[in-house]
């Protein structure tokens, strides 16, 4: 299966958050942090160990910074639909409202 096109959602778990550094030498993090966060994308080419000022015009408008709130809505859309086949509801076949069992409660298949 081919990866959807850098900077589209549908990307797999390789995909994280980060707080936002100072700045970045020679691959470490110096100065402390922003107070913000970022989105860093290796699928899309993105890489951890480089500054904000070092990567693509692209590349920053998808890493932001943002704020928390912000950046967690990025990052869901970015990562796209994680679970295709189910329902809208986010219902699950383990629902108890469907009857099921849970299979990590230890009483599955069983009956009280």
């Amino acid at each position: 299966m081919t990866p959807p096109p850098a900077g589209q959602p549908g990307h797999g778990s390789t995909a994280f958050l980060r707080n936002q550094p100072i700045r970045i030498v020679d691959g470490r993090m110096e100065g402390g942090y922003t107070g913000m966060y970022e989105l860093i994308c290796p699928s899309c080419g993105d890489h951890p160990y480089l500054d904000y000022s070092e990567v693509s015009p692209r590349l920053q408008r998808l890493r932001g910074p943002r704020t928390l709130e912000a950046i967690l809505a990025v990052y869901h859309e970015h990562l796209g639909p994680c679970c295709p086949d189910e329902d809208s509801a986010g219902s699950s076949a383990w629902s108890a409202e469907a009857g099921g069992n849970d299979p990590g409660d230890g009483n599955s298949g069983t009956t009280r």
